[in-house]
């Protein structure tokens, strides 16, 4: 039987502990809702559960309750459950009591996981070994042994190895405090035991909360056996309360993104130089260099190399096309295509609607907008395209624009085959150049020309004998 039929029969719903305020991180923001690649940290623990077939997701909201219900409800769909419904926590009294809220959404036929919404890094096939491990019966724990403990609650196990209790690090003693095996914060129990064993918490403890911890003890005095899964991959545990930490969680997802981008043969110069922050598709012997930005959604055929310090977000290119350093693609919702052994950069700038056929040329400090460069175009330097129609084998000469926008509305330029456009040019839209025509350096373009035409619009040159340059007054 497969892991995702067997999560089915499970009836899976997750409950997700969002409400805290994250002090230590220092923003305005809710913890939950900063940013680790291309989503918030809650926002990955919604994939997570999706990727569970969770038949709902109860999200408990306290701190900024309505900024995290409405970051949650703008998530895309295929992101999250398909059901995911809220539970406000008000006051914040334990996660004990944060549970307890969300159990009046919890049907009493299933299994509950429960998930922090500040660990982002829990991989799906780990709660369903977990989930396995309750097998619709059993208090299962994830738990995990640290180097340094400190703070976490300690797993209190007696002499056979069974778990007996969960002791928070302020309730606990010297010898419990030398115990390396703590719990993640992430369980999985039956509904219908965990709504009974919430009935029974008490707030008699240090804090003076509600621990959901002490589910534990409750089955244990009931005679159930404790179940803990325990794993070796801290990072799947780790929590955010901090931009360090935030940060550390950040090259954690990236280094596991570089590894199964190399595994799956892209070359990367410095795989810990390497930040995806969306969707990545690659084809065969890709090489990408240090320090490259990937954002939205972004396809790499066979043989592109991707040049250091470049961001691209939101682009198709094409095979054996390279794209030089310090390159700057966005396309946006338009997009930006990009043909096959086209070159572009360095420093070049392909906005969104820039579409470019094979083998085209864009050099240092040439921006592109709302155009198409039809087979084996160039514009090498400096150079503006906007809202342009490029034919074949154009080449566009350094220092020219497309003056695209009168103050009011976006004209066309149409440039056709084989054209020759001077340095310093401007092309006033809408204009036509004719095929194979020529355009002198220096010219301002206010009307079409016609095919095969040389045309020069500039002002005469003159020269003045016995000039000279005005001179500073001496001081007396």
């Amino acid at each position: 039987m497969q892991m995702n039929e067997k999560l089915s029969e499970s009836r899976v719903d997750v409950v997700v502990m969002a409400a805290g305020k994250g002090t230590r991180m220092k923003s305005a923001k809710a913890k939950v809702l900063h940013k680790l690649g291309p989503r918030a940290l809650l926002g990955h623990v919604l994939l997570c559960a999706r990727a569970l077939h969770a038949r709902q997701a109860v999200v408990i909201t306290g701190h900024q309750s309505e900024d995290v219900r409405a970051a949650v409800n703008a998530m895309p769909e295929a992101e999250k459950p398909p059901a995911v419904g809220f539970a406000l926590q008000e006051p914040q009294l334990g996660t004990g009591h944060a549970v307890q809220q969300a159990a009046p959404l919890l049907a009493e036929d299933g299994v509950t996981v429960i998930l922090s919404g500040d660990v982002p890094l829990t991989q799906p096939e780990t709660i369903a070994a977990l989930v396995a491990a309750a097998a619709g019966q059993h208090l299962a724990l994830l738990t995990v042994k640290l180097a340094n403990p400190t703070g976490y609650g300690r797993i209190v196990r007696n002499a056979s190895g069974h778990v007996q209790a969960i002791v928070e690090h302020k309730d606990a003693s010297e010898e419990v405090r030398q115990i390396n095996e703590i719990y993640s914060g992430i369980l999985a129990v039956p509904t219908a035991k965990l709504k009974r064993w919430l009935a029974r918490l008490d707030d008699n403890n240090a804090q003076k909360e509600f621990y959901l911890t002490d589910i534990v003890k409750f089955a244990v005095a009931d005679g159930e056996a404790v179940q803990a899964v325990v794993t070796d991959d801290e990072p799947q545990t780790a929590g955010v309360n901090s931009p360090l930490q935030l940060a550390e969680l950040e090259r954690e997802f990236q280094w596991r993104q570089a590894q199964a981008f190399m595994t799956a043969g892209v070359r990367l110069a410095d795989p810990k130089r390497f930040d995806l922050r969306g969707e990545l598709v690659c084809g065969l012997d890709v090489d990408i260099d240090v320090n490259c930005v990937f954002e939205g959604t972004v396809k790499l055929g066979n043989r592109v190399r991707i040049g250091a310090n470049c961001v691209i977000a939101n682009a198709q290119i094409a095979d054996g096309a390279v794209i030089h350093p310090f390159t700057h693609i966005d396309g946006e919702a338009a997009g930006v295509s990009i043909g096959a052994g086209a070159l572009i950069g360095p420093f070049a700038r392909l906005r969104p609607g820039a579409k470019l056929g094979d083998e085209v040329h864009i050099g240092n400090f040439v921006e592109v907008k709302n155009s198409s460069m039809a087979k084996g175009a160039k514009a090498n330097h400096l150079a503006y395209l906007g809202d342009a129609i490029v034919g074949e084998r154009v080449n566009y000469g350094a220092g020219s624009i497309t003056a695209n926008y009168d103050g009011a509305n976006k004209h066309q330029t149409v440039i056709e085959a084989d054209v020759h456009v001077g340095s310093n040019c401007v092309l006033v839209a809408p204009v036509t150049i004719g095929a194979a025509g020529t355009v002198g350096g220096g010219s301002t373009i206010t009307k079409s020309t016609a095919p095969n035409m040389l045309t020069v619009a500039r002002g005469k040159q003159i020269s003045i004998e016995g000039w000279k340059r005005p001179q500073k007054a001496k001081k007396a």
